[in-house]
């Protein structure tokens, strides 16, 4: 939920940038702008698309948009072939710089991390569930009985097992669990690794919703270069062909779930880099689950406690 939180207030603060400082070309650059987010919701969420690709699409048909607006405007927009043209040619004339290989950059190096971080989350909660539903053997299941119930038919109702007794037992019956408990401190270790790769200059959180300044500096270079581009793009694509339909005025709604976004973008609590830091730390206390299962049982519930009388299994004892 979180992932898909800072994924709607990236795509909020782009499409209000071209709302707020590029308000004729807003209505089309929004279209760009929200297909753009939506592949980078598929790729983190576990589809199979290349960022380097989505990424150059996204400069490819912004480029149309900003000719038409900042390097030539007119009064009417660019043919369908003219802008197909443009887009084609986009990646000769570089109108934007190094920008786009910055984003490249960026996102390659975030966006994959957070993908194997989620992907790894769900392996683990396969793991869990499938260790949830145990069927023991019948050697298993007559320890138990004799562990548990023998006692009461002697009356001994109030008497629980030894220590020693129990930890035997038990561990007997999760001897296969206790093969996980190597696998399962890797795994952990694994999720650490994970999540400290997503820090610093490429943490999620500082690229998605940095990326529309990246995309402010693009326009700015496109218009600052307007002459030499202009040239290129009539080289390539030849003069302007115009149609008579006008591009319409900004129609993003900049209010919809803003001021919930924005309230989490604030809270310092709710960001996704002290989420992760949180469970990683909680996820830590968890590091010996499966090898001390036994342990845990035993002295939590099912063992008599040190000093007191237990039942060794076919008597009580006052020591093990």
């Amino acid at each position: 939920e979180i992932f898909e939180m800072l994924i709607r207030l990236a795509e909020n603060y782009t499409s209000t940038l071209f709302c707020n400082s590029y308000r004729n070309m807003a209505a089309e650059a929004t279209i760009c702008v929200q297909e753009f987010f939506t592949d980078v919701g598929l790729f983190i969420f576990g589809t199979e698309v290349s960022t380097e690709e989505f990424i150059n699409r996204f400069f490819d048909t912004l480029f149309p948009v900003v000719y038409n607006h900042v390097i030539n405007p007119g009064l009417t927009d660019i043919s369908l072939e003219y802008v197909e043209c443009l887009r084609m040619a986009r990646r000769d004339i570089r109108p934007f710089g190094n920008i786009p290989q910055k984003v490249i950059g960026q996102m390659g190096r975030s966006l994959l991390p957070s993908r194997n971080f989620l992907q790894a989350l769900n392996l683990g909660i396969e793991v869990i569930n499938t260790t949830d539903h145990l069927h023991f053997s019948k050697d298993c299941s007559r320890a138990l009985l004799r562990m548990q119930y023998c006692p009461h038919c002697q009356g001994l109702t109030l008497s629980k097992p030894c220590m020693g007794y129990c930890l035997n037992v038990i561990r007997g019956c999760l001897a296969n669990m206790a093969e996980v408990d190597l696998h399962w401190r890797g795994y952990i270790q694994s999720l650490e690794e994970l999540s400290s790769a997503m820090t610093g200059t490429y943490d999620i959180e500082h690229v998605l919703l940095n990326f529309h300044s990246l995309v402010n500096d693009a326009v700015v270079q496109a218009r600052i270069n307007r002459p030499e581009l202009s040239e290129q793009v009539n080289k390539i694509c030849g003069p302007p062909v115009r149609k008579t339909m006008q591009s319409s005025g900004c129609s993003f709604d900049q209010n919809k779930d803003n001021q919930g976004l924005k309230m989490f973008s604030r809270d310092s609590e709710e960001t996704l880099t002290n989420r992760r830091k949180e469970f990683i730390s909680h996820l830590r206390l968890y590091r010996a689950f499966y090898g001390g299962l036994a342990d845990q049982l035993c002295g939590n519930e099912l063992a008599a406690a040190d000093g007191l009388p237990c039942w060794n299994g076919q008597d009580v004892v006052r020591r093990y």
